[in-house]
């Protein structure tokens, strides 16, 4: 027996050293070091702009691989890297619909629940309540509650919300205002100003080539995106189209049904008819269309605060194009409201056999804290003078939501004053661009996305006169995926994008749209419409 227990102590001794110590606590090391697995995707913004900056650095030697590793012990490894967008979505759906998921990957709300439901991930309560710093959990929680109910499945956690701003993804017009000179046009005011000025765009030549090529305003084929998307044209119309957001009678509508989308969707028909869109837009993607803007042969689209820095500050390196943000136009007479969603960019999942899930909180807190903690470096991993994407190379990106309107308004302040002494973090790293921008140096030259984004007539000033208007029409369905949702939304919402781009390009009349309403409430929207809105009358 004695004999049995020496070897039964050495094995545990064994295993003891064999296994990764690490102190239990939110930054705690582990001693020998653990390798954990993403999937990702990667864009234009780090491909054409950060790595030919940077050839040193890759995906999987950079800055914020070496922070993982050097103070966590965390090794942060990748399955596959691809190009965003329909690549990306494509090899993560195959992935998923064969069980050959990552130990850890970003999804949507409604994949979270169909691979809880198929035990394929694990539930992360324990080690989020045990593991998550403080900071993690103020920062996680900015926006209420939502971001956690919408992964919350019969009482538990599964996913890790990427929250970010809900006020950043509202839209705004990005206007060739060089052009707007030249003809000697004013910022239009109304739909009626912007149609007229759009005539004005593609008929001018600016390039003398005697050729009719400059479109009236860029769109690709992904109708919702924060890029050459159309929801903030929509919005113009009182149309909220793929959210859910209250009727006349205080009951939550599906945005892309109402009478005013069909109204939006004729206007959108009748500019294509007009020749102001490009008739190939339909097999565009995002990136398509920013050559296009790059090459002077767009004036006008409807986008993110951030649209500045990718694909115009490419236009104003190689033409000098002054875009400047302004206020979606009203098509009514009233007053626009905005479009948001819920500010998760994603929820993070562990698979089921991870052994170590609380790793997943490790790298949340480390983030976190190093950009907008009480030890940050804001300047070097998230926002340095000579990147703009370098937080990008983290597999992970939950971001405090409130701080780009915090940092607009700082600088506000500081040019109001004229007292920079106050201006800190991120906001300080803002404003060493700005001041590089308007030094006129080299340097400075690459710095015009951000002061079009933050100067004094930039994208969030915009941005804050809607909020304090009370100009922002949110996601009202805040919740899990109901049942019909998670079996049909995905059909829907295909149906749903080819109708639309049909109709605009008058591949089908307009009228095929109450055809649509029909077909949604058939197929299953009637179903989810009842489920969102018991949800809603219980939180009331």
């Amino acid at each position: 027996m004695k004999k049995l227990a020496a070897i039964l102590a050495l094995v545990l001794a064994l295993s003891l050293a064999i296994a990764p110590a690490y102190a239990e606590d939110p930054f705690g090391k582990y001693d020998p070091p653990i390798t954990v697995h993403f999937v990702r995707d990667t864009d234009d913004t780090l491909d054409a702009n950060f790595f030919s900056q940077h050839p040193d650095k890759t995906m999987t030697d950079n800055l914020w691989t070496d922070l993982y590793r050097d103070e966590l012990g965390i090794i942060v490894e990748y399955d596959w890297i691809v190009k965003g967008g329909d690549e990306y979505d494509q090899k993560l759906n195959i992935a998923l619909a064969t069980g050959d998921i990552p130990e850890f990957v970003s999804l949507t709300a409604l994949q979270v629940k169909q691979l809880a439901e198929a035990g394929m991930i694990q539930p992360l309560d324990e080690v989020y309540e045990k593991y998550a710093a403080p900071l993690t959990k103020e920062m996680l929680m900015c926006t209420g509650t939502a971001p956690f109910d919408a992964v919350t499945f019969d009482g538990k956690l599964y996913a890790l919300p990427e929250v970010d701003s809900t006020l950043m993804l509202a839209d705004v017009i990005w206007i060739r205002v060089d052009w707007l000179e030249k003809l000697g046009l004013e910022i239009p005011k109304t739909m009626d100003d912007l149609m007229n000025v759009m005539e004005a765009f593609v008929n001018a030549d600016f390039d003398g080539n005697g050729v009719k090529d400059t479109i009236g305003m860029g769109i690709s084929k992904d109708l919702w995106a924060g890029l050459f998307g159309l929801r903030g044209f929509f919005n113009a119309f009182g149309a909220f189209p793929t959210i859910w957001h209250e009727d006349a009678e205080g009951n939550l509508v599906y945005g892309s049904t109402t009478p005013e989308t069909k109204t939006a969707l004729a206007k959108l028909n009748e500019m294509f008819q007009k020749g102001y869109i490009d008739p190939e837009f339909g097999v565009k993607t995002g990136g398509k269309v920013a050559e296009s803007t790059t090459a002077d042969k767009c004036g006008i689209l409807y986008g993110a605060q951030w649209n500045s820095i990718y694909p115009l500050q490419s236009s104003y390196d190689l033409t000098g194009a002054n875009w400047q943000a302004i206020p979606i136009v009203s098509a009514t007479g009233a007053p626009v409201k905005a479009q948001t969603e819920i500010g998760t960019v994603g929820w993070v999942v562990a698979r089921h056999d991870v052994e170590h899930p609380e790793a997943l909180v490790k790298l949340f807190n480390m983030f976190l804290e190093k950009n907008w903690g009480e030890t940050n470096e804001n300047g070097v991993y998230y926002a340095p003078l000579d990147s703009e994407s370098i937080w990008k190379l983290s597999p992970v990106v939950p971001t405090y939501p409130d701080k780009n309107i915090d940092a607009f308004l700082a600088l506000e302040e500081a040019r109001a004053t004229g007292d920079t002494s106050k201006v800190t973090g991120e906001a300080y790293s803002i404003l060493k661009k700005l001041e590089a921008f308007e030094s006129g140096s080299e340097d400075g030259f690459a710095m015009w996305g951000w002061e079009r984004i933050y100067g004094a007539n930039g994208a969030y000033g915009v941005l804050a006169d809607y909020q304090a208007a009370g100009l922002l029409q949110d996601e009202m369905f805040v919740g899990a995926p109901t049942e019909t949702m998670t079996e049909r939304m995905t059909t829907l919402e295909a149906m749903q994008d080819e109708v639309f781009t049909k109709i605009i390009l008058g591949e089908a009349p307009v009228d095929d749209f109450d055809k649509f309403v029909e077909d949604f409430y058939k197929l299953g929207g009637a179903e989810i419409t009842a489920e969102v809105n018991e949800w809603y009358q219980s939180v009331k």
